[in-house]
C-alpha cells in the first residue's frame, strides 16, 4: 500500500514537472520573438511594432492580471482584451492544458500571483 502511494505522488510531481517543461520550450517556441528571452518585453521583434510586448518579468503590472485574463488573451489574442491586435490567438497551436501551463510559466516569469 505504502509503494502504491509513494509510486502516485512521485507520478504526480513527475506529470507537473514535464506540463512545467513543457510551458517553458513553447514559451521559447512562440513567446520570445516579441516578449525576449527573459520574458522582459524586448524581444528581437520589438523594433518593428508599434506596442511594445508586455513585461512579463514585472511583478507589479502582472500581478494586476488574473489567471484569466491571461488565458482568454493567449488563447483567443490581444483584441480579446482589448489590448494589442499584434497578441495573436494561440488557439488553433497550444490545447487548453498547455495554455493553463502558459500562464503558470507566467506567473514563475514574475514571481508573482493575482492580485499580490
Amino acid at each position: 500500500m505504502l509503494n502504491n502511494l509513494l509510486f502516485a505522488m512521485l507520478l504526480v510531481v513527475s506529470v507537473q514537472a514535464q506540463a512545467k517543461e513543457l510551458a517553458a520550450d513553447n514559451y521559447k517556441a512562440y513567446c520570445v520573438q516579441c516578449h525576449g528571452m527573459a520574458g522582459n518585453g524586448k524581444g528581437v521583434n520589438i523594433r518593428d511594432m508599434s506596442v511594445q510586448p508586455r513585461d512579463h518579468t514585472d511583478a507589479k503590472a502582472m500581478s494586476a492580471r488574473s489567471d484569466e485574463s491571461l488565458y482568454k488573451v493567449i488563447k483567443e489574442g490581444g483584441t480579446s482584451i482589448s489590448k494589442s491586435i499584434l497578441m495573436p490567438s494561440w488557439e488553433g497551436t497550444l490545447s487548453d492544458e498547455e495554455i493553463k501551463d502558459m500562464v503558470q510559466h507566467l506567473r514563475t516569469l514574475c514571481k508573482c500571483k493575482f492580485g499580490s
